[in-house]
């Protein structure tokens, strides 16, 4: 579904990707893992277009994506989160899923008062698939708090909940478990799984937490020093000696990356 090629993208003298390639097959959920400083996030970023690479390609579905702004992406199904949710605090989580489908009708001044029934019945709509996703997402009991008002988690939880109410295709999660305690993290992480097998949702996700990406993630691709230098499954990756160097600096077997369990 997405093809990187031979990407780079420099901050002055910083490399901060240096000619990475990998593919993202469709159906899956790929997990993106490395040191810090690896070069992951500045990757998602070049991809989900919040930075133009300095070279490269990025392909999708065949289509040359590269550079293209995330408002263009996302109108072509290529969604992603972040780290540190972005949420509108002072709206309820239904209003911050609602308000996430593009062209409403509301959105002009002259159909604001001019379509009042049209976007009345697009409101009931938009309403109805909120609460869909807001039952799939285990957060019903939340649709009214302010989302400035909720935790990490339910936020993290939330951010997945913007992605289904489009029709998103290719999702890329950036830490969707840092800081979130470990019972929701297994419902974030069924949550996922369930978008990947019932929706055909493609993921690719940064996670430090080994554990979290063994039980979600097939394959694990190895990003150090912006090269990818390994692809595999999670127990392959976990028992390469070069990524255990790439980790913790020393060649000695069995140990096991940070964030590992």
């Amino acid at each position: 579904m997405i093809e990187v090629r031979d990407l780079h993208m420099h901050f002055g003298g910083f490399r901060a990707v240096d000619g990475a390639s990998l593919t993202l097959e469709q159906g899956t959920i790929t997990g993106l893992i490395g040191p810090n400083g690896a070069g992951k996030t500045s990757l998602f970023n070049c991809i989900a277009g919040v930075l133009a690479p300095t070279s490269g390609q990025v392909l999708f579905d065949g289509e040359d994506i590269t550079g293209l702004k995330p408002h263009h992406l996302f109108a072509k199904g290529i969604l992603r989160t972040f780290q540190i949710a972005h949420e509108f605090s002072s709206m309820t989580v239904r209003e911050n899923l609602m308000m996430v489908p593009a062209g409403q009708t509301g959105e002009t001044l002259v159909n604001a008062w001019f379509k009042r029934k049209q976007i009345a019945a697009e409101e009931r709509a938009l309403r109805e698939k909120a609460d869909e996703v807001l039952e799939f997402l285990t957060i019903s009991h939340i649709a009214d708090l302010k989302a400035g008002e909720i935790s990490g988690g339910q936020k993290k939880l939330l951010e997945l909940g913007r992605t289904m109410m489009v029709d998103a295709k290719m999702v890329f999660l950036d830490e969707v478990g840092a800081g979130v305690n470990r019972t929701l993290l297994y419902t974030i992480g069924d949550a996922i799984k369930r978008l990947n097998v019932e929706r055909g949702y493609t993921f690719c996700m940064i996670e430090h937490d080994m554990e979290f990406i063994k039980q979600l993630c097939d394959p694990v691709i190895v990003m150090a020093e912006g090269k990818v230098m390994a692809t595999g499954t999670a127990s392959e990756i976990m028992s390469d000696e070069a990524v255990i160097e790439a980790y913790l600096g020393t060649g000695v077997k069995n140990k096991k990356p940070e964030g590992a369990q």
